[in-house]
Parts: C-alpha cells; sequence; structure tokens
C-alpha cells in the first residue's frame, strides 16, 4: 500500500469540479472523491451517504434526519449532489488510471445519527441497525460499480468507512432522541460482524479513543485516526494490528486554516511512532498514508490545497529516504 498520501474526504466551498481539480492535481497516488457539506441538505456526510440506502428513504425533521415512508425533497436534493458529483468526476478523472478513495458514513455512527419513523434513533433497535448494515452495504456496492463504470481507469477503489460515532456507540454515550438519556452501549462482537460486510474498507475515526483492537479482529484493511490524538497506551494496539497486517492513515495535519511547518515536521509523528514501535524504517512508506488530522471542510481553499500538496511532498521525502 505504497499511496503516499491521501485527504480524509471533505473540502471547504461549493464548487465540486474545483474541489475534484485540487484533489486530483495534488494527490495523484489516492485521489478521492470530495464531499462539500457546505453545500446544505444533502450534501453533509450523513444524508450523503444516506442517499446511497436501499429502500430506506429518508427525510430531515428538526431534530436531523429521520426514516420516511417514501423519497421525498430532502432524499432526492441528496441524490441530485451524489449524481453531479459524480458527473464531475467522470469529466475530471478522464484518462486517469489508478486508485480511488471513496467516502461513505459508515453503519454505526449512521444508525447514532438517523431516527426512526416514530422512535428512537436506530442505534436503539438491533434489528434496525442490521436492516440498516444491509442496505448500506448493498448501497455502497452499487456506488463502487457506478464509479467503476463511470471511470474505467479505476484500477483499485478503497472504501472509506467514517465513523467518529463508534467510540460513543461502543461506551454507551450517544444520546437518545430526546437528549434525556444515553443509549446503551454495543457489544464488540455486534460492531465486528457488521464491519465484515465491507471487506477491505478502511475505517476512519477522528474522535479519541479508537477502538483499534476491535478494528484488527474486524479485519479492516486500515485505520485512520487524528495521530495528535494518540497517546502510549494505543502503542500496543497498533504495533499488534500492524503485525497483522493493517495498515495506517495517519492524520498529520491540522483540518484548519494554520502556519504549516516544513516537511520533517510534518512526518516527525509517522516516523516517531513507527520508530517507537520498532518496525523496519523502510517498511513506514509501504504501512502508512499521510492524510489531513480529519476532513477539510472547515479550512479555507487556499489551505485545503496547500495542506494536500505538503502532504504529497512529505510523503516523497520519506519514501526517499
Amino acid at each position: 500500500m505504497s499511496f503516499g498520501a491521501s485527504g480524509i474526504g471533505s473540502h471547504p466551498g461549493e464548487d465540486h469540479l474545483e474541489a475534484l481539480r485540487t484533489v486530483f492535481g495534488e494527490l495523484p497516488g489516492l485521489p478521492y472523491l470530495p464531499e462539500l457539506p457546505g453545500r446544505g441538505v444533502g450534501a453533509d456526510m450523513v444524508g450523503r451517504t444516506a442517499s446511497l440506502l436501499v429502500d430506506l428513504p429518508v427525510e430531515v425533521q428538526p431534530s436531523g434526519w429521520r426514516l420516511a415512508s417514501r423519497p421525498g425533497r430532502d432524499h432526492r436534493r441528496a441524490v441530485d449532489h451524489l449524481a453531479r458529483d459524480l458527473d464531475g468526476l467522470e469529466e475530471v478523472a478522464e484518462g486517469y488510471a489508478g486508485p480511488l478513495k471513496l467516502q461513505v458514513c459508515g453503519p454505526w455512527t449512521l444508525a447514532a445519527a438517523i431516527e426512526l419513523r416514530h422512535g428512537d434513533k436506530m442505534l436503539s433497535d438491533p434489528g434496525a441497525v442490521r436492516d440498516l448494515t444491509d442496505s448500506l452495504a448493498q448501497g455502497v456496492a452499487d456506488h463502487v460499480a457506478s464509479v467503476r463504470r463511470r471511470v474505467p481507469g479505476v484500477t483499485e477503489i478503497v472504501l472509506q468507512l467514517d465513523e467518529p460515532g463508534l467510540p460513543g456507540v461502543l461506551a454507551g454515550t450517544v444520546p437518545t432522541a430526546s437528549g434525556f438519556g444515553r443509549l446503551a452501549a454495543v457489544e464488540d462482537w455486534r460492531v465486528e460482524q457488521s464491519l465484515r460486510l465491507f471487506p477491505g474498507a478502511v475505517v476512519h475515526c477522528c474522535a479519541p479513543r479508537v477502538p483499534i483492537a476491535l478494528l484488527r479482529r474486524a479485519g479492516v484493511r486500515a485505520v485512520s485516526l487524528d495521530a495528535s490524538l494518540l497517546s502510549r497506551r494505543d502503542e500496543d494496539p497498533i504495533g499488534e494490528a500492524v503485525e497483522a497486517g493493517v495498515d495506517f492513515f495517519l492524520g498529520v495535519v491540522p483540518g484548519v486554516d494554520t502556519r504549516l511547518p516544513d516537511l520533517k515536521v510534518i512526518a516527525k509523528p509517522a516516523v516517531e511512532l513507527w520508530e517507537r514501535l520498532g518496525f523496519a524504517a523502510e517498511e513506514l512508506q509501504n504501512r502508512v498514508v499521510l492524510t489531513p488530522a480529519c476532513g477539510l471542510a472547515g479550512a479555507s481553499p487556499a489551505y485545503a490545497r496547500l495542506a494536500l500538496s505538503k502532504l504529497r511532498e512529505t510523503a516523497r521525502a520519506l519514501q526517499a529516504g
């Protein structure tokens, strides 16, 4: 897995063609289909992924996304956003040959965000979560097939599941729909079982307490996390995961505007972690992908471009030794 550098997914602004040109221009090793939540309802992480669900239409209520009896305006808006993005991808990626990353909201963060039609969040009902996970797996498979048809030069699809809510799901800290209680913690085995429906996925979580050991047992391809949130207690699970063949996407530059340091400082968290784990230095470039700490939706377009450029340059410097 020598992709070098990539991004998390979200970008600032509303110009999807410009975001695509930035991604393909700055990250030739592993470009991705960017998300622009600034466009409003249906372009957000939950709504965008909900548009992929099979036979589970959604709508927006004052409390957020909720299952609906039939597709309505909100659902169609999300579908239209994604369709325009795919049209843009087909245009910008014409003649491209190489891997491509796609991001979708993972089943547990989705279940913690979408409400049942007449009740609490889907997370409160194990049967509803199973239906949601099955629907998402089918919708993702259809999405991947559509991208392959549109961009025939894609040699490999890297699927990223965004799961910022997973630590809270496991800890039992997700609030109920009313906000007055907390939903029960979900057992590890249920999470492992669900993630196996997405073989070879990269699981991204930019929250603290990423369940690295659980993700390793679930057979994920890679874990994507914010390197600044790691502590020494995370190192043993990371080492065990690497030994088991799991790779890591390490967030090493902020996702919001700041003054970026030189390449050695950007690479430092990855290099020092690798040294502490005792792995061969020459393997770093094959097992670690450099990324922003989280999405870039809160950054300026100029910073987003610069951050991706710096990541590409840093990855090349590491590869050059």
